[in-house]
């Protein structure tokens, strides 16, 4: 754990160097069944909302739609709404993650691990695995249960 921790540093760091200050996307995405879509890293434990860096000269909502594809071989239903900007301040002083909500996602091939996702699955909203990420657990809190919206990942 605590070298999937360390990698999972050295990962931002790279992403420090080359960008000062970082934008990021999640998808709250649910399955027709209203399922919870839901990654597990290689590099860090836990569970977490698909996503990941906006680059440079991709919009925010291309970059979510690239990401859901990469991830999880899945592709938006519906055109992804963004549900919020939050600061992560657990990542750095300089992080910023937009959230997206993602219904009726789409198989468009099916999910091989790799280098980046070890597993992918979709849950009840209540079933939710163990080792969910507490910015994870708490945007479902917050857009799926109807609990106050925080401004802070």
């Amino acid at each position: 754990m605590a070298q999937k921790r360390f990698v999972g540093k050295l990962f931002h760091l790279g992403f420090l160097m080359k960008r000062p200050m970082t934008l990021g996307v999640r998808l709250l995405a649910t399955n027709q069944m209203e399922e919870i879509l839901l990654v597990k890293h290689t590099y860090v434990p836990g569970w977490y909302l698909p996503g990941g860096g906006v680059e440079t000269g991709e919009t925010a909502l291309e970059a979510a739609c690239k990401e859901l594809s990469e991830e999880t071989g899945h592709a938006p239903g519906k055109a992804p709404t963004l549900l919020g900007v939050y600061f992560n301040r657990r990542a750095s002083a300089r992080d910023h993650v937009l959230l997206y909500r993602c219904e009726n996602v789409e198989k468009i091939r099916d999910f091989l691990p790799n280098r980046e996702i070890a597993e992918i699955g979709f849950f009840p909203v209540n079933q939710l695995p163990d080792g969910m990420t507490k910015g994870s657990a708490n945007r479902i809190e917050e857009h799926i249960l109807g609990q106050p919206v925080s401004e802070f990942w």
